[in-house]
């Protein structure tokens, strides 16, 4: 894979690029915010590792310039800044995974690979269940006809869901699926992100799709079907 790191600390970024090109990536290294942001847009990666405090810019804004122009472009964040906030914060802004610092390279070289492998899934697919239609290709969701603007988190968590219509998911399950297999559950980020959906998708429909099952998990259905 075509990898762009953007890290401003030399010796973490050597470390990583060492390990990747070892595992067959090309690898390359951008070592301030603004530069990185604009090889991002101006070039073809597969995949954009991104550090959140650097010298010149904040890594949040850039992976949201970089979302705007690249809306198909797997972004990992890797950074100490680990409460739920900032990870919320980082999939708000188009992440797709979240690592903090300190880290085992074997985590990271997995989170990489998860996130190439969902790049390819379902990627030629469009859902439809009642007035919902969600095209995984395009990446867009409509609802009786309207566009719905979702983060890239969001896009995933209702691909997850109306991939699976009908069947009840874990929050293991979607747990694994959305954020990886090392995903914390002991924070409440799950629910957090089904309430963001139901506010967009649900609000102010008369017919509701997200469902919570007690004890079990959550299900997009058609409750009139």
């Amino acid at each position: 894979m075509n990898i762009l790191l953007i890290e401003d600390e030399l010796e973490v970024a050597a470390f990583i690029k060492k390990g990747l090109e070892e595992q067959s990536h090309y690898v390359t290294v951008i070592h301030n915010g603004l530069g990185g942001t604009e090889i991002a847009i101006q070039q073809n990666f597969d995949l954009l590792i991104l550090d959140v405090l650097l010298p010149d810019s904040n890594g949040f804004k850039v992976c949201e310039q970089v979302r705007i122009h690249k809306k198909a472009l797997p972004i990992l964040m890797l950074t100490a800044l680990g409460t739920l906030s900032d990870k919320v914060l980082g999939f708000e802004n188009g992440a797709d995974d979240y690592l903090t610092k300190p880290f085992h390279f074997e985590e990271l070289l997995a989170r990489v690979n998860a996130l190439t492998r969902r790049r390819n899934v379902n990627s030629e697919k469009v859902y439809k269940i009642a007035d919902l239609e969600v095209d995984c290709n395009k990446g867009t969701v409509l609802r009786n006809g309207k566009e719905i603007a979702l983060t890239t988190k969001e896009f995933t968590l209702l691909e997850i869901l109306i991939a699976n219509r009908n069947k009840v998911l874990s929050r293991t399950e979607i747990a694994e699926e959305v954020w990886g297999i090392n995903f914390d559950r002991g924070t409440n980020l799950i629910d957090v992100y089904i309430n963001y959906l139901r506010t967009k998708i649900d609000k102010n429909q008369e017919k509701k799709l997200i469902h919570t099952v007690i004890g079990r998990g959550y299900v997009l259905k058609d409750p009139t079907s």
